[in-house]
């Protein structure tokens, strides 16, 4: 081992064996991963830093405000004074998203409705 190896390994046992380690937020549950598979190799550290700092990628900023104005314009009639602004800012996020590469078919609860679909058992 080397003499760093061996240093972070004696303070960790003398962590441990002063009690250190006990009662920590977590424990005895599992961690929980994030997939970065699709990630390259070379950029899984700035995502990571990037992701735990609060950023996204501009396509799941988009997406992330065309759910929320899905909601608000479910929630709203077409009379409300807010309607059409929103309207208007749904069909560009949504040509945003499109020109992106990225489906938008969640947006109008088509996969969620393909989802209940797959798990409805058949009728006889």
């Amino acid at each position: 081992m080397w003499l760093l190896d061996e240093w972070a390994e004696r303070h960790i046992r003398d962590a441990q064996d002063s009690g250190e380690f006990e009662n920590l937020s977590g424990q005895g549950k599992p961690l929980e991963l994030d997939d970065d598979s699709a990630v390259p190799a070379e950029l899984r550290s700035g995502f990571r830093l990037l992701k735990n700092a609060g950023y996204l990628p501009p396509e799941l900023e988009i997406r992330k405000e065309a759910l929320t104005i899905a909601a608000l314009l479910q929630e709203i009639n077409s009379e409300h004074p807010d309607y059409v602004a929103l309207s208007k800012r749904m069909a560009l996020l949504e040509y945003r998203l499109q020109q992106a590469g990225m489906s938008t078919d969640f947006l109008y609860g088509e996969y969620h409705q393909m989802i209940n679909g797959k798990f409805r058992p058949e009728e006889c």
